[in-house]
């Protein structure tokens, strides 16, 4: 103990002897390491923001399907249980929120244009903290329960349709004949969200409603689940599994979309990839530093092999000043990280770039988020590969013979 004390005193000394370099080589790792993590708190902001609108605007953690309704999403694959079943069978069970829904193809048309959408009848007090939709209401009402005849579409697809607040349009889809059903409704209300995609091809009306427009009496065609972390959503998909039974298809989100769920596993890939490029690059710094160190000190060192110090004292030495250089750049370099990502919770706007992000499905406000895994996984990556970079000049420093090192010129 005795002995490590005073190798880390005189590292400390050692590294401050030419103050100047060891200010600029510790500028350089702060800098390293407050740009690998607020990249990288950037990037998995990106990815969050992208998982939780996708999870938020409909899909849920998990979803019931009938067996072949994913590859043929009509009115023709109906759930077999009604949503009255439904809601005696999972109505107790204490999920965080669930909700039956009608899931259809469509085209809308206005006075002057039509579109193909995903026409989608709700029950509005399921669907509310599922779904989020009513908080993202910019003109209008939301729906006021499965009984409302009027509808809500999206604000791009407002402009899509040349059509407004109070405008009547027209919602055709096919019934379970393959006859065309139709129905006149008045837009009550106007939703702006962060995925344009999903403004131009969604639109809700009551579930009672469009059952009755479709002729479907009390089916559905999906249900949804959310509880607890989207992260974490085996446990849940296992209980619902059980629950719903083997004549339905049970899918967790990340497989309901499957581009998310990749992007999702990508970024803890991505995460050591980008720490490894970084600290390589600061890498050559630091190794051009001690080995300048030595260089410095040969007499020095020398002297203290002469004295009696053990070259593995020397070697131990040499290390220590490397991971203190790495210690004090790693402490300004969270803590700055730290700080950049505090100042800036409020979010990014990007919407320079709106189109192109909303292309990935992201939004044009990015919060970056800082995970602590994330700053762990730096710090020890910075800290092995600078104990395997000081290696080289350490283990040079102790080979030296003693009287080579006190004449040498």
């Amino acid at each position: 103990m005795c002995q490590l004390k005073i190798l880390i005193m005189l590292a400390w000394r050692n590294l401050w002897r030419n103050h100047h370099r060891t200010i600029i080589m510790i500028s350089a790792v702060t800098v390293g390491v407050w740009a690998m993590i607020f990249m990288t708190a950037l990037m998995r902001g990106m990815v969050t923001d992208m998982v939780r609108d996708g999870i938020q605007t409909l899909p849920g953690h998990v979803q019931i399907h009938h067996p072949k309704f994913r590859d043929d999403p009509s009115v023709n694959n109906l759930m077999l249980t009604t949503a009255t079943e439904l809601n005696n069978k999972f109505g107790g069970i204490g999920f965080e929120a669930w909700a039956s829904r009608i899931r259809v193809p469509a085209v809308i048309a206005s006075e002057r244009e039509s579109r193909g959408v995903t026409l989608f009848g709700i029950d509005p007090a399921a669907e509310e903290p599922i779904s989020l939709l009513a908080d993202d209401i910019v003109e209008g009402r939301f729906l006021r329960d499965e009984t409302d005849s009027g509808v809500v579409i999206g604000l791009k697809l407002a402009d899509k349709l040349d059509t407004k607040l109070g405008k009547r349009i027209v919602l055709m889809s096919q019934d379970p004949s393959n006859k065309i059903a139709d129905r006149g409704f008045r837009v009550v209300g106007i939703f702006d969200l962060d995925l344009d995609s999903h403004e131009e091809s969604s639109v809700f009306a009551g579930r009672a409603t469009i059952q009755k427009m479709l002729g479907i009496e009390d089916r559905v065609t999906e249900v949804v689940f959310l509880d607890g972390d989207y992260r974490n959503v085996d446990s849940l998909y296992k209980k619902i599994s059980e629950l719903a039974g083997p004549d339905v298809d049970v899918q967790p989100w990340y497989k309901l979309d499957k581009y998310l769920g990749m992007m999702l596993n990508m970024m803890d890939g991505f995460v050591l990839v980008w720490v490894i490029v970084i600290f390589l690059t600061l890498s050559f710094g630091l190794v051009n530093t001690l080995v300048m160190a030595v260089f410095e000190r040969i007499r020095e060192i020398g002297l203290m092999l002469a004295l009696g110090m053990r070259p593995s004292n020397i070697l131990g030495q040499i290390i220590v000043e490397s991971l203190l250089l790495l210690v004090i750049g790693l402490t300004l370099g969270n803590a700055f990280a730290w700080m950049t990502v505090e100042s800036l919770k409020g979010g990014i706007d990007i919407s320079a770039v709106a189109e192109g992000m909303a292309m990935m499905g992201a939004s044009s406000i990015l919060h970056p988020d800082l995970q602590i895994g994330d700053v762990i996984t730096a710090n020890i990556v910075v800290l092995a590969l600078g104990f395997l970079a000081s290696l080289s000049p350490a283990w040079r420093a102790s080979r030296y013979q003693p009287i080579e090192a006190i004449t040498k010129v």
